[in-house]
């Protein structure tokens, strides 16, 4: 039997939707899960609601108007990570409200 490292299990299950090529309804609750993945916890909080449309489309609400203004900048970047990290075109826009 071959020996690996020891691995996370969010680092698994990102492994497995990764190599399955998660399409459609699974790729875009993979990319909800994603966007608190890569946000970290502390925009995470600030986070009240998320959602993907059948459209591709990703609506995140925040509570905070300077973080808002901050990650309106950093908008195609994010959508180009949660993309990556699902391993499909799982989301086609993303609009910060």
């Amino acid at each position: 039997m071959k020996k690996t490292e020891a691995q996370s299990v969010g680092e698994i299950i990102h492994e497995v939707f990764r190599r399955a090529g998660a399409s459609g309804q699974e790729a875009r609750h993979r990319a909800l899960y994603e966007w608190t993945e890569i946000v970290g916890p502390g925009v995470s909080r600030m986070t009240s609601r998320r959602y993907v449309d059948d459209n591709g489309v990703m609506h995140v609400y925040l509570t905070s108007g300077p973080l808002k203004a901050d990650l309106q900048f950093m908008r195609t970047q994010l959508m180009k990570q949660i993309n990556q990290r699902v391993g499909s075109q799982a989301i086609s826009d993303l609009i910060i409200h």
